[in-house]
């Protein structure tokens, strides 16, 4: 029987390998790794119809654990070289375009996903790699934020990461890196209170480092390295927020009559079975099995038959959303379907 990691170790650590080939030495190295975050993971999508073994919970699997402590700490390296390249590397536009596109794709989509995974682990070590990879993306307060805001509020109106019914992803956007900023606060602040023991607001930590990042590319590589450190972030972070754009767009939680949310379900998340970008994105796509079960490791999260489904993969719809007049016309008719009412 085929170790449920390893198509998740080829996957994800293929990309480090091209963007670290691209940084060095530019030239088509920079046009693989772009292929392979666009064009080859959409193709595999279409072509690997591969079908898992039925997940099981109970397994302990230390090898997943393993990965993405590997993950994390290859981050810091290929995001140096990556700003390195973009900063004094002489590239030709085309080509500087193209490595900051599949480097900006890989920290959006792999990292994020990583991170993610990092953040709900109960050992501190790999809390700690997941929190530094999101400060290394000026995306610190997302670890308090998706922890004790999103996973309580997800798909409700109290929620800043969740996408309502026709809104747009670009005021989306706004609304969710300022809400999620300050619900994310208040949310340690009330913790802090709550304990009594003192103690620093992780806040402290988020902004801190976020300019110890910041300096380091100043002073490593100029205001090149300056400005191509705050696109890279952008970029980086919009991918995020693209993700939680689509993983909740539309789906609401019903309040009952003590005035508290209905439990999370399955029917509040959607969810993708494509195979490749699973993989590539560390199972983000089964989304419902993660909120569900947020400490659950990423290869054990299950599939659900009565959860909502994305018309095509996670990084295509994202990129739909992208454009909202195309977004609404695609998603809201399958919105329609699965709340049971007329498209």
């Amino acid at each position: 029987m085929e170790h449920p990691v390893r198509a998740y170790a080829a996957a994800t650590l293929a990309p480090v390998a091209l963007i670290a080939a691209g940084a060095l030495a530019g030239g088509v190295w920079v046009w693989v790794a772009f292929a392979y975050m666009t064009v080859f993971t959409f193709a595999m999508d279409q072509l690997i119809r591969a079908v898992d073994t039925p997940a099981d919970p109970t397994r302990e699997l230390p090898a997943a654990d393993g990965l993405s402590a590997l993950l994390a700490l290859l981050h810091f390296p290929l995001l140096f070289l990556v700003l390195r390249a973009l900063a004094t590397g002489g590239l030709h536009p085309a080509t500087w375009f193209a490595l900051f596109a599949a480097a900006g794709l890989f920290f959006g989509q792999v990292s994020n996903s990583n991170a993610h995974e990092l953040i709900h682990r109960s050992r501190r070590p790999l809390f700690e790699l997941g929190k530094w990879v999101y400060i290394s993306l000026l995306f610190g307060h997302h670890t308090s934020a998706h922890t004790k805001v999103h996973h309580r509020y997800a798909a409700s109106r109290q929620d800043p990461n969740s996408a309502r019914e026709n809104e747009g992803f670009y005021a989306f956007s706004r609304r969710a890196w300022l809400g999620s900023f300050v619900e994310g606060y208040r949310a340690e602040k009330a913790d802090l209170a709550r304990r009594g023991t003192g103690g620093v607001n992780p806040y402290v930590i988020y902004c801190a480092g976020a300019l110890a990042f910041v300096l380091t590319a100043t002073l490593a590589f100029g205001w090149a390295g300056l400005g191509a450190y705050l696109l890279i972030s952008w970029y980086a972070t919009t991918q995020l927020l693209l993700s939680d754009y689509v993983q909740h767009y539309g789906l609401t939680r019903a309040t009952r009559a003590n005035g508290k949310l209905e439990p999370v379900g399955p029917q509040h998340s959607w969810n993708a079975g494509h195979w490749f970008s699973r993989h590539l994105m560390l199972n983000a796509p089964r989304h419902s099995d993660h909120h569900a079960h947020p400490a659950r490791p990423y290869p054990a999260l299950a599939a659900h038959d009565d959860a909502p489904t994305l018309p095509s993969t996670l990084p295509a719809m994202a990129a739909l959303a992208l454009f909202p007049k195309l977004w609404r016309r695609v998603m809201n008719p399958v919105l329609a379907a699965h709340k049971g009412r007329p498209a």
